[in-house]
């Protein structure tokens, strides 16, 4: 990992975002996952619907 120089007049700060219950059961599901199996466990994303906007014709 590198050394990341701030800018004059520029305070870097990282902060970890928060994580939703949802996001700590799957991370702490694929955890047990790999403790039991010894595999990691692949999550596949559900397809996004993109709704298309209907035009009324008159």
């Amino acid at each position: 990992m590198g050394y990341i120089k701030e800018p004059k007049g520029v305070n870097l700060v990282v902060d970890p975002r928060p994580l939703t219950t949802k996001d700590r059961s799957m991370i702490s599901d694929a955890i047990a996952h790999y403790k039991a199996t010894g595999k990691k466990k692949r999550f596949i994303p559900k397809k996004r619907v993109i709704s298309t906007s209907k035009v009324k014709h008159s």
